[in-house]
């Protein structure tokens, strides 16, 4: 990654953070650390994996597919977390969908046939669990417009896994988003091994799935009376860290409501401007990462770009280039920090900043969606080298020179549907701009 002097910051934070997530690995596994969280989950093994595909490392982010996903239960529930012990069994029903998106992300990445004939009968079963524990919740009292319980129609059961419900489980969202990724993969998946037949029956159970979630949200919004997307049926709790995977890797920001969604960001977005403004906080969790990714999707680079420049100085010591689990307002305070470096923390944050450059959605790749003014406005060369896509690798450029702007973008694609989408960047004249051969370039000028 290359960017202007004055963030070069961002660069080493990048490079270091990859490295602490290879440091951290226990043969196969991925962990988040290697003092309080010396184990492997589901969740961050997923998202990191998808961040070492898309830099590259393909062989780590197979060992770790192919040994959790071993760990598998007879009845195709995939466990949580894997640690020396072995699997899990306490039910947190992310990890069913967060598996079978790792399988479709490597399989995308490097068309291995043999590694997906291989997964494929676990991935089966893990859709047959989904479906087997969503029957609990499509009994008559929860089909019943009458019932209390009418919300929760369709949807898997409450558990865990969204660590603020740790000391009661709920129906939650974070789970549901998970579930509905993973029901699309698997149609993916199927459709790649010419199972034909599997391939609509999972879309089908995607598409179902999708309209109890929503009908879901929607009864919950009018029961609340609440205007954003909340972190669960039962509380109709504002969250916006774990509704940005609506978004990543969910890509379902076409399909949910859409003033809701928005309206979820916003609220953040208040939030955070008062912290950076000096309103008072004790801690949080670096997670916050992933709203700076939110926001590129979004189309708000300004404010993905000042939300980095705020996490940046709580980077604990500077020169490690990390964030801890926890952070606390004064350094010295004596409580709980998780691991540091904290690599899932880490894997937000090189998800986030590969969104800045270049990201897929909707049969497209969308490149520069996160391009701040301070970058066009240096005068100088920014990009990224060879990152890795679905399609193929891409590196790609950018750089004013007097009043145009221009932006390049090298590499060995096959082409998307929808091409490749230069986003237009802040205060340019004209529109973006969509190619569908490469080697490519665009130009704008400035207001």
């Amino acid at each position: 990654i290359t960017v202007p002097d004055a963030d070069q910051w961002l660069s080493d934070t990048f490079a270091a953070q990859l490295a602490y997530i290879l440091i951290n690995r226990d043969g196969p596994a991925l962990q988040p650390g290697s003092r309080s969280y010396e184990r492997s989950w589901a969740r961050d093994g997923s998202l990191t994996s998808a961040a070492l595909l898309s830099c590259g490392h393909t062989e780590e982010a197979r060992a770790w597919i192919d040994w959790f996903g071993s760990y598998q239960f007879e009845n195709g529930k995939i466990p949580c977390v894997v640690d020396s012990r072995g699997p899990d069994p306490v039910n947190e029903h992310d990890s069913h969908g967060e598996y079978i998106w790792a399988v479709a992300n490597f399989y995308r990445h490097t068309h291995d046939a043999d590694f997906l004939k291989a997964h494929y009968p676990r991935v089966q079963k893990a859709v047959a669990y989904i479906e087997s524990i969503r029957d609990e919740r499509r009994t008559p009292e929860y089909k019943d417009d009458a019932s209390p319980k009418r919300a929760m129609y369709g949807l898997v059961p409450e558990s865990i896994s969204h660590e603020g419900y740790s000391a009661k489980p709920m129906h939650s969202y974070w789970d549901c988003f998970f579930v509905l990724l993973g029901l699309k993969e698997a149609s993916y998946i199927a459709e790649q091994m010419g199972d034909d037949a599997w391939a609509q029956a999972y879309a089908k159970l995607a598409a179902e799935f999708r309209m109890c979630l929503y009908d879901s949200m929607r009864r919950v919004f009018a029961r609340a009376n609440i205007d954003y997307i909340p972190g669960c049926v039962e509380l109709a709790d504002f969250d916006s860290t774990s509704t940005t995977i609506a978004l990543f890797p969910c890509d379902e920001q076409d399909h949910a409501p859409q003033q809701q969604l928005r309206n979820t960001f916003d609220r953040y977005w208040k939030f955070a401007k008062g912290r950076m403004n000096g309103e008072p906080w004790e801690a949080y969790t670096p997670y916050e990462l992933r709203h700076v990714g939110a926001f590129v999707r979004l189309g708000q680079p300004e404010r993905a770009y000042e939300l980095l420049n705020w996490f940046r100085q709580h980077q604990r010591p500077q020169g490690w280039h990390h964030w801890a689990e926890v952070v606390w307002n004064d350094p010295k305070t004596p409580k709980f920090i998780g691991d540091m470096p904290h690599t899932w923390v880490g894997s937000d944050y090189l998800n986030s900043v590969l969104s800045m450059f270049a990201y897929e959605h909707a049969g497209s790749i969308v490149s520069f969606a996160g391009v701040p003014q301070p970058w066009i406005d240096s005068g100088e060369t920014f990009g990224i080298h060879n990152i890795h896509t679905s399609y193929g690798t891409l590196t790609l450029s950018m750089q004013r020179i007097g009043a145009l702007i221009t932006a390049r973008a090298e590499g060995d694609i096959r082409m998307p549907e929808g091409g490749l989408v230069f986003r237009k960047p802040p205060r340019a004249l004209g529109e973006d701009i969509v190619v569908t051969t490469l080697p490519a370039d665009a130009s704008w000028k400035m207001e």
